[in-house]
């Protein structure tokens, strides 16, 4: 659910590239991981799915990217009436431009002058993947997901976006049950760019809230 946010300004040990440390992943198997493994083990053990059927499915995942949901915006930036429709349902609009999705319960929130959106995931990494491919690593951790909602002013001023007072900041908080994505501010100067040129503009961290759409 969404929440609305005062200033907040505090250091809070970001990279320099604005996105949070994170230790490498090198260490012993967690108790899921060996559960996933062992599960997928036994699965293919008793004929239920094959090796190359998991390797169909990891490729389909990693088909899938960011320029998917690109393509979306853009398409909202330059049809009103599929902006209407994608802030209605941002899951039957995606559907209808041949992103399958599956049953993903999709909702865009519109970035204004006025009001400025960020997604996180407080609990885990639920993130929209059936359109965006896989989230950044640092969309994953404790301290993004903690401080985007404690002081997330703070952590978009580290990600180079720095938003005057005047812009209220909402915080939506994703869940198993619905993912959220950013219909990003489209940038001025574009009125004669084709929608292929728009797209080009659209940014994953733009369609997490984290960024901004790219002047061209």
């Amino acid at each position: 659910m969404p929440h609305d946010h005062p200033d907040h300004a505090h250091d809070h040990g970001l990279s320099p590239s604005g996105h949070p440390y994170r230790a490498d992943n090198d260490g012993p198997l967690t108790y899921w991981q060996r559960m996933e493994i062992a599960v997928r083990e036994l699965l293919i053990e008793k004929a239920k799915i094959t090796p190359a059927e998991i390797t169909a499915q990891i490729e389909a995942m990693d088909a899938r990217s960011p320029a998917n949901g690109a393509a979306v915006v853009a398409r909202a930036w330059c049809d009103p009436a599929f902006k209407a429709r994608f802030l209605a349902d941002a899951g039957a609009a995606s559907r209808e431009m041949g992103f399958d999705i599956g049953p993903l319960n999709l909702i865009a929130v519109e970035n204004t002058e006025a009001v400025h959106n960020l997604i996180v995931c407080t609990l885990c990494s639920c993130y929209p993947r059936n359109l965006l491919g896989l989230p950044p690593d640092w969309y994953k951790t404790r301290q993004y997901r903690s401080r985007a909602v404690r002081e997330p002013r703070a952590v978009l001023r580290e990600f180079g976006v720095d938003l005057p007072d005047s812009t209220r900041i909402r915080v939506h908080d994703s869940t198993a049950d619905m993912r959220y994505i950013v219909l990003p501010a489209r940038p001025a100067g574009t009125d004669k760019m084709t929608e292929a040129e728009l797209a080009s503009l659209v940014s994953r961290d733009a369609m997490i809230g984290t960024g901004l759409a790219r002047t061209p």
